[in-house]
């Protein structure tokens, strides 16, 4: 069974991190210098291949990642939930990065960009 491992200087979630001269695994602190060995870890590395017809469905699956930020901040303009997903994409050059919204609710699942 996995467990996760938090900071001991600030309580934030510990990260895996590659230490490549070293050739081991680290949890790492993103807030704080924290860093501890891997002992018992075990990586997942999940590859998304799909065509654009089927990105509705992994943007609806992405609503239930448990690794994903939440909200409490934004509401749903459809259902008026105040819980959403969040994450980064890139964009068009000109424009930058883009925040985009998934709502919660499943039997919403609603998207927006910010």
């Amino acid at each position: 069974m996995s467990v996760m491992k938090f900071c001991r200087g600030c309580n934030n979630v510990l990260y895996p991190k590659e230490d490549r001269e070293q050739r081991i695994l680290l949890f790492a602190c993103r807030n704080c210098d924290h860093q501890e060995v891997a002992d018992d870890c075990i990586a997942y590395r999940m590859e998304i291949n799909h065509s654009v017809g089927e990105c509705s469905q992994v943007l609806q699956d992405v609503a239930a990642d448990p690794a994903l930020p939440r909200t409490r901040n934004v509401r749903c303009a459809n259902c008026n939930r105040p819980e959403a997903v969040f994450f980064q994409a890139p964009s068009k050059a000109e424009v930058g990065m883009a925040l985009f919204f998934i709502c919660c609710n499943p039997n919403c699942g609603h998207r927006w960009r910010d």
